[in-house]
């Protein structure tokens, strides 16, 4: 059995053992192999055999291990997934006899009496392997060839081990037959094979029974007297490569692959595995390039992303494809550096649109009749060019103004909407901000943070001078507050019939910004005095939300909610029903995870209907509900703020940083979003934090650069007969500034009938944030252990889909292998299985922060995601050591994240995203510890983890190097 991988000049050749899958079954999610099996990577250094008489031992559920590391605790493996403790006994694999020709071997040594049995394990040592180059005569040394990277197999994400041998496990996946490799025992040799680094790197020669296996088409080498040693191959370099292995003893790849393990040798000196040389996404995302080279007209992937640029020409090769095939659209992302999309206004004229499909013009419509006229690239319509936008055609066919039309030669584009696009005026930025002021808000600090952060946005808030601003607090009561102009100190309200709830005075609750600046002021520097004897213990959240959104219905805009007790009066309110660990592995699960009372569903549809987005600051430090409370801001665009037990000392810094980057950055207001795609081809389901408001139109009271939407399709003819597929995205929004605009994104993929080719031109990151979308959902509906099956069984069958295609052409016997752009995959999947929303079970995450952690991430834009899943690790011990004058020219560089990048004398950084988590080695050398901490922490770094929490919320590249 072979393992997975591609080919890299720079990468050993590693003899194979039997493979199985890159993933475990799963009672265990931390895990990905099953609990009777040997550990892999920095896991490993939990396995303890058990003694021979011991009774067999079932490991106890681990436990979740936190991101807040102290003083030498390890970040984690791979996926920054716990380290269970896990128990084996190798029992003796069958009698079974040689194939013709091949020597027999010796019967294994069997355990002793009263030794419990276990899953067979199987130790091989490592054979010999000899390479011959093209045009020169075999050799009889070691040797790897150039351009391939040989790489061995992991059961933690397939590629974080330690040096090691294979083992085969039973089979990971229900449903599937584990079939056990033909690999005999084999006694240790006096000298086994070295592991070779670099290119062209020479060990001593073999034992005498190994022989050279003839690799290309000159020189004839006798057949290995033994099975042939497995080895992994990229289909892009095996266009390079005369004839394969023979298929020998070792029959090909266990069709569920089981369960790759890594263990070592007892007793062996072979040196083992390097996982230094394993790939890992150490350049973060990495985005398909192949694609834009064809289409250099496409908008960049940043805004769209399919998950495979070959779109396929039939719906049985979509059957084969087993990836997720859809396409992931970011459409207000960041710019890229030095670009800015283009403002078009066709004024008079009106915007060029398709009169039948309606999609916008764009670089690839073509221009017919002397430029009369233009063919549609989404539905081939022939359309009349309006006289207003008439120009003439060149000899080749292109207009003579394409360089002044940025509609005709950029992917992407920002028309003005005229009049007929708008159902009212253009609607001002507004702000509405509901505050629990209960004895828990005001004790936990979470009042004074938000007041204090929020005067310190108000003049950053986009819109000026149209931003209006409004004001809610509620405990067991709810206080309006009047701030219009004309008034020195804010006027107070109060309502406390929460059955029949009422609007004083609607005309004054929203004023403009520029206008009441000063009263604003006042409020805000009042707000947590007004409330510090505060001793209500009660919440009207729900009655609170209503009240809310009857002063905002009239204008629309963004609501903020932060909430530190749970709904308990009026309408809305709910009951602790808390994480019961009885019902995980039920049918009754999946209950835990969805609302409980309808009315924040209804309340949601409600708002999105009158163009209001919802943000929920959830800071409890108890049960409060998130699957519920979390309804609000998944319907409307919205987003959650988790922050488990909140207190101000130590997220405070974590609030002021996100609650400012919700007020700041750049927003579309009372927006719609419609994808279009060529004939053949259509959008059947749609994922993320929206309102479906038609079968393809997506509701979005509000959307940012942070937000991002997933989207499957499929193929609605049996066989497409288009080379090329066109995909548009079209946002019509209302800007901050009061224009109302289309965003327009076009982008072109070719037709294949090559199975081999859509797996080539595939987008892990796009595929692993439509399966993260996927997964979250199906655990509204299904257990968590289904949900980690969706990724892991579909991965598996993926890749064993694209071996068979090569099996038989390149005689790959037992070889496994896949396409360069997927190499990460099973990494990023192994990771998404252990992330917070998907990992264990009851013991492994709060119900609240697995809510929340699910709500986040249903959100992320691509590259925030696999940030995300596989953080950033960096030393910067070294960096604080360089003189000031030498800083520009030090290079701080990613790590890979295994607890064997970490020294215990080093200084290190852990960024995924959404917090830093600073690890100190227990060596740290005492000058840095101090000129960090000061010399109270730096003389016990047991009180350093407070300090710590502050740098939470901080996580950009920028302020890394500052």
């Amino acid at each position: 059995m072979k393992t997975m991988g591609t080919e890299n000049a720079d990468h050993a050749n590693f003899p194979q053992r039997p493979a199985a899958s890159p993933f475990a079954s799963s009672s265990q999610s931390t895990t990905p192999f099953l609990s009777s099996g040997p550990v892999v990577g920095s896991e490993a250094f939990a396995f303890r055999p058990a003694p021979p008489n011991a009774p067999q031992t079932t490991p106890s559920a681990p436990q979740t291990t936190r991101p807040y590391l102290a003083s030498g605790l390890m970040v984690g493996s791979e996926a920054s997934g716990p380290t269970p403790q896990f128990f084996s006994t190798a029992q003796a694999p069958p009698p079974r006899t040689s194939p013709p020709g091949q020597p027999v071997f010796p019967p294994p040594i069997r355990a002793p009496a009263g030794h419990v049995p276990s899953p067979p394990v199987y130790l091989h040592p490592q054979p010999q392997i000899s390479y011959g180059l093209m045009g020169s005569p075999p050799q009889s040394i070691n040797y790897v060839p150039s351009g391939r990277n040989v790489l061995p197999p992991s059961s933690d994400s397939l590629f974080s081990a330690p040096r090691s041998t294979l083992q085969p496990l039973q089979s990971a996946f229900p449903g599937y037959s584990s079939k056990p490799s033909n690999v005999v025992t084999q006694p240790t040799p006096v000298q086994s094979t070295p592991v070779f680094s670099h290119q062209g790197g020479y060990g001593p020669p073999p034992p005498a029974t190994s022989t050279p296996f003839l690799a290309h088409q000159r020189g004839y080498v006798p057949p290995p007297p033994v099975a042939t040693p497995p080895a992994v191959y990229s289909r892009e370099q095996m266009q390079h490569q005369g004839s394969g292995l023979p298929m020998g003893a070792v029959q090909g790849l266990t069709e569920d692959f089981s369960s790759l393990s890594l263990a070592s040798v007892p007793g062996s000196l072979d040196p083992g595995l390097d996982s230094k040389v394993l790939p890992r996404p150490l350049d973060g995302d990495v985005k398909p390039k192949s694609v834009s080279e064809m289409y250099p007209l496409n908008c960049n992937s940043r805004y769209l992303r399919l998950t495979t640029s070959a779109i396929p020409n039939s719906q049985s090769l979509t059957s084969r494809w087993h990836l997720p095939l859809g396409a992931v659209v970011c459409p207000l992302a960041e710019a890229p550096d030095g670009e800015e999309v283009p403002i078009v206004n066709f004024a008079t004229t009106g915007i060029i649109r398709c009169r039948r499909c309606r999609a916008y013009v764009n670089p690839y419509v073509t221009f017919t009749d002397g430029g009369r006229k233009f063919r549609c690239n989404i539905c081939a319509l022939l359309n009349d060019v309006p006289g207003d936008y008439f120009a003439q055609l060149d000899a080749s066919g292109a207009r003579i103004d394409l360089n002044e039309r940025p509609e005709l030669t950029k992917g992407s584009v920002d028309f003005i909407a005229p009049a007929e696009y708008m159902v009212r005026p253009p609607m001002p930025p507004l702000y509405f901000f509901v505050i629990d002021v209960s004895i828990s808000a005001v004790g936990s600090g979470m009042l004074e943070v938000v007041a204090q952060t929020i005067k310190s946005c108000l003049d950053r808030l986009p819109g000026f001078p149209r931003t209006q601003i409004g004001f809610i607090t509620f405990d067991n009561s709810i206080h309006f507050y009047n701030m219009k102009s004309s008034l020195t100190q804010p006027q107070m309200m109060v309502v406390s019939d929460l059955d029949d709830i009422f609007v004083p005075l609607p005309d004054d609750l929203l004023v403009n910004l520029s206008e009441s600046r000063s009263v604003v002021d006042a409020f805000l520097d009042s707000l947590p005095s007004m409330f510090q004897d505060n001793v209500n213990v009660e919440s009207a959240f729900g009655p609170a939300i209503k009240a809310a959104f009857m002063v905002m219905n009239q204008r629309g805009g963004k609501m903020l909610i932060f909430q530190n007790t749970l709904p308990s009066l009026g309408v809305g309110r709910l009951r602790l029903r808390g994480d019961d660990f009885r019902v995980y592995g039920t049918d009754k699960e999946h209950t835990l995870r969805i609302p409980e009372d309808p009315f924040y569903k209804q309340m949601a549809a409600d708002c999105t209907k009158y163009q209001i987005a919802v943000n929920v600051y959830a800071l409890s430090d108890k049960y409060t509900d998130i699957a519920s409370l979390g309804t609000l801001a998944k319907y409307t665009g919205g987003q959650i703020n988790y922050y488990q037990s909140f207190q101000s000392s130590i997220h405070k810094e974590k609030l002021r940083h996100e609650l400012a980057r919700d007020l700041t950055r750049e927003t579309a207001w009372e927006s719609v979003l419609r994808i279009r795609c060529g004939k053949g081809v259509r959008f059947t389901s749609y994922h993320g934090n929206f309102m479906l408001r038609s079968t393809d139109l997506i509701a979005l009271p509000a959307v940012d650069c942070d937000k991002a939407y997933a989207m499957q399709m499929s193929l609605e003819e049996t066989l497409l007969t288009t080379p090329t597929v066109y995909f548009q995205v079209a946002l019509l929004y209302t800007s901050s500034s009061g224009e109302r605009r289309i965003r327009v994104h076009t982008a072109a993929a070719p037709v294949v009938s090559d199975l081999g080719e859509m797996y080539r031109q595939a987008d892990t990151g796009a595929i692993i944030s439509l399966f993260c979308r996927l997964a979250i959902e199906k655990t509204l509906s299904y257990k968590l252990e289904e949900a980690r099956s969706l990724i892991q069984q579909r991965i598996v069958k993926a890749f064993r889909e694209y071996r068979n295609l090569y099996a038989v052409q390149h005689r790959l016997g037992g070889k496994m292998i896949y396409p360069e752009p997927l190499k990460f995959l099973p990494l990023y999947g192994l990771a998404l299985c252990k992330s917070i929303p998907l990992r264990g079970g009851y013991a492994d995450a709060q119900l609240d922060e697995r809510c929340a952690a699910g709500h986040t991430m249903m959100t992320l834009p691509v590259k925030n995601l696999l940030k995300l899943l596989y953080p950033n690790l960096v030393r910067v011990d070294e960096y604080l050591r360089q003189a000031s004058s030498k800083l520009d020219e030090f290079n701080i560089s990613r790590l890979p994240v295994t607890a064997e990048s970490l020294d215990s004398r080093g200084l290190y950084i852990y960024d995924d995203g959404l917090r830093f988590v600073i690890w100190f080695g227990k060596m740290l050398p005492p000058d840095i510890a101090m000129s960090l901490l000061g010399e109270d922490f730096a003389t016990d770094f047991s009180r350093v983890l407070n300090l710590l929490c502050y740098l939470e919320g901080y996580c950009s590249g920028s302020q890394l190097s500052a």
